[in-house]
């Protein structure tokens, strides 16, 4: 498998189901940069709209995103349990640490832990030394806050040359920088010692992402319920017509978890409720699933 090669002639999902979904909450709520933990600047991202260039500690940056784990994560929580949706929560090492309970909830779902390092940082403008020590110390931090070991790894943004590399040594399963496609396909990568070898790459999506909000304040709840539901619906058309698809939905909690968007999250889930032929998974069973029907090249 690579780029733009359709799904294998008769791959389905388990249960016979064409359409694969993963919903991925990113939790980055604890682990922003912030003056007051050493950081050379506070965090630019801010829909309060009131970052100077000084480096100086923005108070109302910092509750903004505690909202997030206050109220955005029982909210999301609550919808996924009254969904019975399983998902893969990317999560900051640094804000799980914050907050054990959050740890624990993701853990009594059944639910996977996926690394998206130990602060939100970016690793592209690292060294290869401090790119492994960074993702080997988000590694460690889950251990210890969810009781296992994460199986896939998302960047922040930017991933470096030999990200891939790194997560073969360390023993992930999956990447999930990229977004070329709406199935995975097995990525060559070239080891140190020249030799090569195959990791599993599962396309993400920044289109259906709720991120839209923080970035155009005049998107609107049911702007992106709508996008996301003819996303899905149209994945699911070719699903059944063309061969397997998989699709991505991206959340963040406090972005979601506002009390003006959370119900378009609700009408989402319910409609993916109404489609029986649909395989909502976590992203470590996709891709495991994926492997054994696709052998590595």
């Amino acid at each position: 498998m690579g780029y733009n090669e359709p799904a294998p002639e008769g791959f389905s999902w388990p249960g016979g189901k064409k359409l694969g979904l993963s919903i991925v909450v990113n939790v980055e709520e604890g682990a922003e940069r912030r003056i007051d933990e050493g950081d050379k600047r506070p965090e630019p991202v801010d829909e309060l709209g009131a970052v100077p260039g000084k480096p100086i500690r923005i108070h109302g940056n910092e509750s903004n995103y505690q909202y997030g784990i206050n109220r955005g994560a029982p909210r999301v929580l609550k919808l996924l349990d009254e969904a019975g949706a399983p998902a893969t929560w990317t999560v900051c090492g640094q804000a799980l640490e914050k907050a054990p309970w959050l740890a624990e909830a993701i853990m009594a779902r059944g639910d996977e832990p996926c690394n998206h390092g130990h602060k939100w940082a970016f690793t592209a403008f690292m060294s290869p030394e401090e790119e492994r020590a960074f993702i080997e110390r988000g590694t460690k931090s889950i251990e210890t806050t969810c009781g296992r070991k994460p199986a896939g790894w998302l960047s922040r943004y930017l991933h470096t040359d030999i990200t891939r590399r790194i997560l073969i040594e360390q023993g992930y399963g999956y990447h999930m920088d990229d977004y070329s496609d709406d199935f995975p396909y097995w990525a060559q990568t070239e080891m140190e010692d020249g030799s090569t070898k195959p990791i599993v790459v599962l396309p993400y999506a920044i289109d259906s992402n709720d991120m839209k909000f923080w970035l155009a304040p005049a998107f609107t709840a049911e702007n992106w319920l709508t996008y996301a539901k003819e996303t899905f619906n149209w994945l699911h058309k070719e699903a059944n017509e063309d061969g397997a698809r998989m699709m991505s939905l991206g959340l963040h909690l406090r972005i979601i978890g506002r009390p003006g968007r959370i119900d378009a999250l609700r009408k989402f889930l319910a409609h993916v409720s109404a489609h029986k032929d649909v395989w909502v998974a976590k992203r470590e069973d996709i891709a495991a699933h994926f492997a054994e029907q696709v052998p590595a090249p």
